[in-house]
């Protein structure tokens, strides 16, 4: 997804319906034409519908949008390989999390999985209460190694598209 179809995206999520095309092209700073070719894009792409005369966020939008924007302040992911042993990386999205999964140490995704750091960060910074279950549901399994990485890639993608998003 290109910056400004996000712009877009997010920009009509957090528009009023009084909020005309031309007042709300402005305050994306767009011309009229640009905003109307972003959300043709981004309608055929499937984060917009149709709706009546107009467009609507579709699943695939909110998911998106929810896999963008960082999490509150103070509660990024901090990714470590034991204890007292932090990582350069950290994650403040979901699509962040996403990324870092996928370079970060097989021991570093044992260590998190097996403390519950994965499902409590999503359930609680990412507000994914089912996404959280489904991460218990690795551990549960005792699923490790790269079978862990794969997993866990999944059931993120499944949940937001994240692959679409890169």
């Amino acid at each position: 997804m290109i910056e400004e179809q996000l712009k877009v995206l997010k920009g009509f999520n957090d528009a009023t319906k009084g909020m005309d095309l031309n007042a709300f092209s402005k305050k994306l700073n767009l011309t009229t034409a640009e905003t109307i070719e972003q959300m043709k894009q981004l309608a055929k792409e499937g984060f917009l519908q149709k709706v009546g005369g107009g467009y609507g966020i579709a699943h695939k939008g909110k998911a998106a949008l929810k896999a963008l924007l960082p999490v509150p302040e103070g509660m990024s992911f901090q990714f470590y390989c034991a204890l007292t042993q932090p990582i350069q990386l950290s994650a403040a999205t979901l699509k962040e999390f996403y990324l870092a999964v996928r370079q970060v140490s097989l021991e570093s995704l044992e260590f998190h999985l097996y403390r519950s750091d994965f499902e409590n960060w999503v359930r609680d910074a990412g507000k994914d209460p089912e996404l959280a279950h489904e991460i218990s549901h690795l551990r549960e399994d005792e699923i490790r190694g790269d079978e862990l990485r794969t997993e866990l890639l999944k059931l993120l993608d499944n949940a937001y598209s994240i692959r679409e998003l890169i």
